[in-house]
C-alpha cells in the first residue's frame, strides 16, 4: 500500500473530474480509478465531500506556505491570486460535478480561513475584536471569490493592478480604533 494513500485517492478524484470530465463522482469511480477497496477509501475519508475538503485544505496549506514566504503582503496576495488562477480549471470542472455546491462551500471556508490567518499573522486589524475580524474576513473572502469566479484573460493581463487595488482595500485604515 502506498505511503500516502490520501494523496493517491485525491489524485484519482482529480483525474476523474478533470481528465474524464465526470459529472457524477462516485465512490465506485474513485476506488476503481486508484485500485483500492471501498473500505480503504472510507478508512481515510468519511465520504466524497470529506475528500474534497481535505484536497482543498491540503492545497491551501501549500498556498499559505508560499504566500507567507513572500517578502511583503502585496506579493503574498499576488502569489495567492496566481495560485487561484492556476487551479481555476480544476475548480470549474469540480463545480460541474454533483459535488459543486459542497466544493463552493469548501472554497468559501478555505478563503475565509486564509484571510483570517493572514490578517492575524500580520496583525492587520489590531483594534478589531474577534467578531469584527470574522465579519471583515467573510466580506473580503466572498468578494475575492466573486472576482475569481468571473475572472477573464483581461484580468490576468492586469493582475498586478488588480492585486495592488485589492491589497489597498484590504489594508486600508478603515478599521475601528480603540481609544
Amino acid at each position: 500500500m502506498p505511503a500516502n494513500m490520501k494523496n493517491l485517492i485525491a489524485e484519482a478524484a482529480k483525474t476523474l473530474l478533470i481528465q474524464r470530465h465526470v459529472k457524477k463522482l462516485t465512490v465506485t469511480d474513485i476506488v476503481e480509478e486508484c485500485h483500492i477497496t471501498r473500505q480503504t477509501l472510507y478508512y481515510h475519508f468519511d465520504d466524497i465531500p470529506d475528500l474534497l475538503r481535505w484536497m482543498a485544505d491540503e492545497y491551501f496549506e501549500q498556498v499559505m506556505t508560499e504566500v507567507f514566504a513572500q517578502k511583503n503582503g502585496e506579493l503574498g496576495l499576488r502569489c495567492f491570486f496566481v495560485m487561484a488562477i492556476n487551479i481555476a480549471p480544476y475548480v470549474e470542472h469540480g463545480m460541474k460535478s454533483n459535488y459543486g455546491d459542497e466544493l463552493k462551500r469548501t472554497l468559501r471556508q478555505c478563503f475565509q480561513r486564509y484571510f483570517t490567518r493572514a490578517f492575524e499573522e500580520k496583525d492587520l486589524c489590531p483594534a478589531c475584536t474577534r467578531a469584527q475580524l470574522k465579519i471583515i474576513m467573510r466580506y473580503h473572502s466572498q468578494a475575492i471569490l466573486g472576482l475569481l469566479e468571473d475572472w477573464t484573460e483581461e484580468d490576468t493581463e492586469q493582475l498586478d493592478q488588480i492585486v495592488h487595488t485589492i491589497y489597498r482595500i484590504l489594508t486600508a485604515d478603515v478599521f475601528p480604533r480603540q481609544e
